[in-house]
């Protein structure tokens, strides 16, 4: 989804381009897609649970058409300076060791794929791939990390194509 900061309005949804094709590659590899999503405008009061879940559905409803899916969508409506430290907010590993309980996962053997550093970084710590697409909002510090400990590649089908591979010269 094209990031609308603080995305509240389902009708606002723009799909990147790419996007769907990426997923529907990994769903007829039979990879799980999991989306790990920090949600901070919940507690800050600039969107409501159930307006994130509005904009989930219309996310994985245009998927869907495009045909593709998400298998399952985590996310943190936490901000420290309001709700105190959480273990789920991104870079933190909590919503990736949920997930990875709940789906079967092996983290060493997953891509942390994002447009910022937070994204990208718990493959450093769990061993996994981190590759990081660079969007307008990406910061320079975020790239060079990237550089210098994961990938950076220009789209997500990149990302999954580079993936992909790694999962079938490692199988």
């Amino acid at each position: 989804m094209i990031d609308t900061h603080y995305p509240s309005d389902p009708d606002r949804v723009r799909l990147i381009a790419g996007v769907a094709d990426a997923l529907a590659l990994c769903n007829a590899a039979q990879v799980p897609v999991i989306v790990v999503t920090n949600q901070s405008g919940i507690a800050r009061g600039l969107l409501t649970e159930r307006q994130y879940q509005q904009v989930r559905a219309r996310v994985e409803d245009d998927l869907s058409a495009a045909g593709a899916r998400v298998d399952a969508t985590y996310h943190c409506p936490h901000w420290a300076e309001i709700t105190g430290p959480c273990d789920c907010r991104k870079p933190g590993l909590g919503m990736y060791v949920r997930a990875a309980a709940e789906h079967g996962l092996d983290l060493a053997r997953s891509a942390y794929i994002g447009d910022r550093w937070r994204d990208v970084s718990p493959a450093v710590e769990t061993g996994g791939l981190g590759v990081l697409i660079p969007s307008v909002d990406t910061s320079q510090d975020d790239i060079d990390a990237a550089r210098a400990q994961a990938y950076v590649m220009p789209s997500l089908g990149d990302a999954v194509r580079h993936f992909l591979a790694t999962l079938n010269t490692s199988a």
